[in-house]
């Protein structure tokens, strides 16, 4: 499968005042189309960091980040913006849904922003998103009608609308119960099966275990990185959490 994600020698170093404080130290990374990548590591470990250089949504102090063979790390900050609306989809711990704006129009949202691909009909395109994810019947409820798991169907909807290259996922399950996190993990597992390319950071071992490679990260390094050998099947775990109810 051809190489998605080439990253070589990622530094970024943040100045604080005179003192330069370094978050990533010299990344290397490959990521095929269609992996599940699970990226973990303690607060300050450079995980975050990571993100949103892939996420185009800051750019390396050094080295080459190629995106689908294009080198990121020197475009302009408006081709920038063009690359991150069109290539990748971001879903947060936060869902960052508008409140008083309903399912179906927070889906729609990255579609005006699109000027290369000017959608006839936003609103159809929206709705199929929505049916994709499974929340059809709630296209017309609020942020605050819906529950942590349904707002968190909606962001992964808005996250798919333009289609993307990646989905990058951060700590998507954090403000989540146990089986509302299973049940959006089995949503990821559904994707990746359709081919879809995802890069979760998470700090929760088990969560990490749904992807099918870890990268594990300290001190703005990669430290290991190695496939999942007990894969997690998230529509497993919830037939068991059935059984355990019943």
């Amino acid at each position: 499968m051809k190489p998605v994600i080439e990253i070589r020698n990622l530094v970024k170093i943040y100045k604080v005042g005179e003192i330069e404080v370094p978050a990533l130290r010299g990344v290397d990374l490959t990521v095929r189309s269609g992996e599940f990548v699970a990226i973990m590591g303690p607060s300050g470990s450079g995980k975050s960091t990571l993100m949103n250089l892939i996420g185009c949504l800051d750019a390396p102090t050094s080295g080459e980040y190629f995106l689908e063979g294009i080198e990121v790390s020197k475009l302009s900050p408006n081709e920038y913006a063009e690359i991150r609306n069109q290539k990748i989809g971001f879903v947060f711990q936060g869902f960052n849904l508008l409140p008083r704006t309903s399912a179906l129009e927070n889906v729609e949202l990255p579609l005006f922003y699109n000027r290369k691909n000017r959608i006839r009909d936003p609103q159809k395109k929206a709705q199929e998103a929505l049916l994709r994810i499974g929340l059809g019947n709630r296209i017309h409820h609020e942020p605050n009608q819906l529950s942590g798991g349904e707002q968190q169907r909606v962001a992964i909807a808005r996250a798919l609308i333009n289609e993307p290259s990646i989905l990058l996922a951060d700590e998507p399950t954090g403000n989540l119960d146990s089986k509302t996190s299973v049940e959006i993990m089995s949503l990821f597992q559904e994707l990746n099966d359709q081919g879809i390319t995802i890069l979760l950071v998470t700090h929760e071992h088990d969560i990490s275990h749904y992807a099918k490679r870890i990268l594990e990260m300290r001190d703005g390094r990669i430290l290991r990185d190695y496939p999942v050998r007990k894969r997690l099947i998230a529509k497993e775990v919830l037939e068991s959490l059935k059984e355990e109810v019943s």
